[in-house]
């Protein structure tokens, strides 16, 4: 490609670069400096953009994860090289995982001293190339303005996902009054977003067809903004609704419909409506084996037809009759404009999911005045916060009891991470949604393990008046590690029961947050009000038995509908 030179003021790569920012609309950065971005740092003096100074660089990437995940913009980072661009590596790979749109900037040593094992050098487009959907190393000052575009271009089409930029220190420095055409060309990134309409036509006519449909929706129709159209979808045709753990509020919950989450610790009508279909219209989900724990089995006698932006998907875990490579969005608008003739009766379906769901819903022992039950707190939050609030989770049982027994109401609701499986990952994801809408209600719920991964983040709550809610289910053990020990390893407690830990609330208090700690499961109800009336950050440390278990399960492995603790 021959390059076109425009002329411009002279200015230096990070002016060039702060320029690029700007022209993208960026609300915010988090980042955390270090020498091979002193250049781009000092421009940061004289910015607009407001920078969140975090205390890790793994907090920085999840916080800006979390801006992404619910604002649907891309997620701004800036790093400097060798430690604090690997320590940015677990947050890039989870952003990977969820299609989470971000831009990272990662520093790099001076152009001269690539390749010769200079103070603070990791080969980050190497180490980038598995975990990103792009990646960029700056070579000429002149390509910043382009590469930047370029690069929220690629991280927010298509199947969505971070994009990395190797900016060395002398780039940053370096001079210039021409820049490079900006126009973006990229001839071999063309995601295709309108469906094909023969396609559409197979599957209307296996709709007609059907007697048994259901519908899993997952983290696609989340991304599209795809919830309404969804919804009028399920309701024209009575198609019950299933969600995987990402696609949580793309359908109310309230719903007749709707099924519940399904998948490992999903619903029993969910699970069984996922083994017995004769259609299975998957909108959005690309199958993952905590949903499909065995693809044998897993809707055996339906047609599949899967509707996903990335063809890399398709087929990739089960055989798809009807592929539709499309944006979500686009596909259900073009197929609400189409309408079936004839439909098969799905009375007998219709009442066999019903009588499922009224049958087996989730539930603990409600009655237990002994001790608090995780799962009554949860419940009790969302009715406080009316199911509204923008709900960040860590990763463990706490989540799956989350994804259980919060009413989640709507899109872009839910910040947890469902690939990658991140612990450390809710509580400075829920720092960037606060910041992101510091009018909204934010509640991140974490275990005692995962808590103690990312909580030095504490310490820009204050900061930047950040009016989170953070809710701590103390079990004193890693809980999710612990029940897989206690099911399919004899009980073998293997490090996974925590001897010693720090005083939430006291370590809550030496950031200047307030902090409390639950121990009455009398009071919970009153107790958490309180909490929750506080008119700032708080940390709500609620102490509840290591011996709960995330019920029901299905064993690794087995079937959807080899549930285990069915009630």
């Amino acid at each position: 490609m021959i390059k076109v030179e425009k002329e411009t003021t002279t200015k230096s790569g990070a002016e060039l670069l702060i320029d690029a920012l700007n022209a993208q609309d960026v609300e915010m950065i988090f980042g955390y400096p270090g020498g091979a971005v002193l250049p781009l740092y000092d421009a940061f003096y004289d910015c607009d953009i407001p920078h969140i100074l975090t205390r890790h660089e793994q907090g920085a990437v999840h916080a800006a994860e979390g801006y992404a995940r619910v604002t649907g913009k891309a997620g701004v980072v800036v790093v400097t090289s060798g430690p604090g661009a690997t320590n940015a590596l677990t947050g890039i790979a989870d952003a990977m995982s969820d299609s989470i749109p971000m831009v990272v900037f990662t520093g790099q040593v001076a152009t001269p001293g690539i390749g010769k094992d200079a103070f603070q050098e990791a080969d980050m487009i190497g180490l980038t190339i598995p975990i990103t959907k792009y990646n960029y190393q700056v070579r000429d000052v002149k390509d910043i303005p382009r590469i930047i575009k370029e690069a929220f271009h690629i991280a927010t089409t298509g199947r969505q996902g971070p994009v990395v930029i190797d900016l060395p220190k002398d780039m940053s420095i370096a001079t210039t009054d021409k820049v490079n055409d900006d126009t973006i060309n990229l001839p071999g990134y063309q995601p295709t977003v309108k469906p094909n309409g023969m396609q559409l036509e197979k599957l209307m006519q296996a709709l007609a067809a059907s007697s048994k449909p259901v519908i899993l929706a997952g983290a696609g129709v989340n991304h599209s903004r795809a919830t309404a159209e969804l919804l009028d979808f399920a309701e024209r045709y009575q198609i019950p609704v299933v969600n995987t753990l990402l696609g949580l509020g793309s359908f109310p919950q309230d719903h007749p419909l709707f099924l519940g989450m399904g998948g490992m610790h999903g619903s029993y009508a969910a699970n069984m409506a996922l083994t017995d279909p004769d259609l299975l219209i998957n909108f959005g989900s690309r199958f993952d084996d905590r949903m499909v724990g065995s693809p044998q089995e897993f809707a055996k006698h339906a047609v599949i037809a899967h509707i996903d932006i990335d063809p890399a998907e398709i087929g990739k875990v089960l055989p798809t009759k009807i592929p539709i490579v499309a944006d979500i969005k686009e596909t259900l608008t073009q197929l609400l404009e189409m309408t079936v003739t004839e439909e098969a009766d799905k009375t007998h379906w219709y009442k066999l999911n019903m009588t499922r769901k009224e049958r087996h819903p989730f539930t603990y022992n409600r009655d237990s005045k002994a001790e608090i039950k995780p799962q009554k707190v949860i419940e009790i939050i969302g009715k406080i916060t009316d199911g509204n609030a923008l709900v960040a989770t860590d990763v463990g049982q706490h989540q799956m009891w989350v994804a259980q027994f919060y009413p989640f109401r709507h899109d872009h609701q839910i910040m947890t991470s469902g690939g990658l499986g991140t612990m450390g990952f809710g509580f400075p994801a829920a720092i960037g949604a606060q910041l992101a809408y510091p009018e909204r209600t934010v509640v991140a719920f974490v275990g005692d393990g995962g808590f103690q991964m990312t909580n030095q983040e504490l310490a820009i709550l204050n900061d930047y008046n950040i009016n989170l809610k953070t809710v701590i289910l103390n079990n004193g053990s890693l809980g999710m590690v612990r029940q897989w020990q206690e099911k399919f390893h004899n009980e073998r407690f293997s490090h996974s029961i925590f001897q010693s830990q720090p005083d939430f609330v006291k370590l809550s208090e030496a950031y200047g947050v307030k902090g409390v700690r639950l121990e009455n499961p009398e009071t919970l109800e009153e107790d958490l009000a309180a909490a929750f009336a506080h008119p700032g950050p708080i940390v709500i440390e609620c102490v509840v038995s290591p011996s709960e278990l995330v019920l029901p399960m299905i064993p690794p492995g087995k079937a959807n509908h080899q549930m285990e603790g069915v009630e």
